[in-house]
């Protein structure tokens, strides 16, 4: 967790930078950026600028309890799966995570999580809004563990009440013979729960190839090495599973091309078992670009839900109209916004980090803000045109939050240039929205 707070605040830091650098060599932009902190100075000697904007957040926000009903509304419709890996270590469970999300191997290791004393968690995209929730069983071959207390916890996780799509999932290396854990545990599951399909991934083929292949065949595998181990398994849980599927999952460095052998398999194989809506979002999710896209709408959209009433708040904050007095409160509210946001993409934030994001973000806009406080000057017309512009500003603000607090789910170091282009283009269209 320290390692990531560390990773996030030197993005923060490069971001931040990146804004900085490009606003020195334009000396207005100085100029001006010396007339609004005097004036934010002067405002905050004689107001009680903390206690207002503490005071307007508190009326105005979306509660911690808002932001939960609006993630279980959308988790409601969500077709999530909860998988059940069984399996000894280094059997490919962790492979097989990595194959259905298209994450990399830190980030995989990074995100599970202790859940009981003998079970890890991890879900993707996020805890908030899982499309895809993996339960790791640890410590079975371990002959100092308890077999009986592992099967009492996964019976624990199974009667809990659920909308997701449950499976499980038994992993066995095709070369481990020493299964009569796994085997046992397999037996106790089956007897309590018939109803839930499971099934037998067969893995790290390639440690049994003739010793002069040097990559994988084409699929399936037709070596007589494979065929007779792969029996073998079958044979040991014959009536524990409905569906087997031979997969080999290396890394890029191992030197086997495809790296995920036999993915295709496992998904058709996978569908076969899930209710259709699940099924299908399996086969989105492996289309990679076409995943990307969508987990990102579907982070948006839910987003959108309380992005829209912060730009509405910053509208009226901003149709007040005394120029300059109330820049201090809308600042501190879009703060809180930001750290909402990066809340909802897992992202835990200070409000110094989150002020952070917001100038690394929106330091182009800084000129405009003051001018759309000094338009103020003209009566009514010009409290109307803060009020618009405040409004479209807050929300391109947050669409622009959104694609940071992406790409740092994703592992991607944000693009500063992209996130500026993102936010450009979401001032234009929400003045349009807000003109009114």
């Amino acid at each position: 967790m320290t390692e990531q707070h560390d990773s996030d605040s030197q993005q923060f830091s490069e971001l931040t930078d990146s804004a900085t650098n490009k606003s020195v060599g334009n000396s207005w932009k100085n100029r001006v950026a010396g007339v609004w902190n005097k004036a934010t100075t002067s405002l905050t000697q004689f107001l009680p600028v903390e206690q207002a904007a503490q005071t307007v957040i508190g009326w105005f926000s979306v509660s911690e309890a808002e932001v939960a009903e609006i993630l279980e509304k959308v988790r409601a419709e969500l077709p999530t799966t909860e998988a059940l890996l069984i399996g000894k270590p280094q059997a490919g469970k962790s492979s097989i995570v990595r194959g259905l999300t298209g994450v990399s191997a830190e980030i995989v290791g990074q995100g599970f999580r202790p859940h009981t004393q003998h079970t890890q968690r991890y879900a993707y995209p996020s805890n908030d809004l899982p499309l895809l929730i993996f339960t790791d069983t640890v410590g079975l071959g371990d002959v100092r563990q308890d077999t009986e207390g592992i099967i009492q916890e996964l019976v624990g996780d199974l009667q809990q009440e659920t909308r997701s799509a449950r499976i499980l999932v038994l992993t066995v290396k095709i070369n481990d013979f020493a299964t009569d854990t796994l085997r046992q545990i397999a037996q106790k599951l089956r007897q309590q729960y018939p109803d839930i399909p499971c099934l037998l991934a067969v893995t790290c083929l390639h440690e049994v190839y003739p010793a002069d292949t040097v990559d994988h065949p084409a699929y399936p595998p037709d070596f007589q090495e494979v065929n007779r181990a792969f029996t073998l398994v079958q044979e040991t849980f014959t009536g524990l599973y409905d569906r087997c599927v031979l997969i080999d999952f290396t890394l890029e460095e191992d030197g086997y091309n495809p790296v995920f052998y036999g993915l295709e398999a496992l998904r058709d194989t996978l569908s076969e078992l899930l209710p259709q809506a699940e099924a299908q979002a399996i086969y989105q999710l492996l289309n990679r670009e076409e995943a990307g896209n969508q987990i990102g709408n579907l982070y948006r959209d839910t987003a959108r839900r309380y992005i829209l009433p912060f730009a509405i708040m910053s509208a009226t904050l901003a149709a007040v109209p005394l120029p300059f007095t109330t820049m201090p409160v809308l600042t501190a509210l879009q703060v809180s916004m930001v750290g909402l946001l990066g809340k909802l993409y897992g992202q835990t934030l200070t409000p110094s980090q989150a002020g952070g994001v917001v100038s690394a973000i929106a330091g182009g806009f800084l000129a405009q803000a003051i001018g759309r406080e000094l338009v103020k000057f003209i009566p009514l017309f010009g409290s109307a045109i803060a009020a618009s512009w405040a409004a479209a500003y807050t929300w391109a603000l947050g669409e622009a939050a959104c694609v940071y607090f992406g790409d740092l789910m994703g592992g991607k170091k944000p693009d500063p240039q992209r996130i500026q282009s993102v936010m450009q283009e979401a001032f234009k269209a929400a003045q349009e929205r807000f003109k009114g």
